[in-house]
């Protein structure tokens, strides 16, 4: 697995817990969902994601 599926699936489950806990706890976690997408946005404009640097220095095969 490579850190691009790696940040496409964290962001991912991400997005469905939040949405998640939206739904059974408090709408105010959408700011959670919001934020996943402002920076998936970011890291398309840029080309540069927090994450991903993360995962390369773990040891992450890109």
């Amino acid at each position: 697995m490579n850190v691009n599926k790696m940040v496409h699936m964290i962001a991912g489950l991400f997005i469905l817990a939040s949405l998640g806990l939206a739904w059974l706890v408090s709408p105010k976690w959408l700011w959670f969902t919001a934020f996943v997408g402002a920076n998936l946005f970011q890291s398309g404009l840029t080309g540069w994601c927090l994450l991903s640097t993360i995962l390369k220095k773990a040891g992450v095969p890109e």
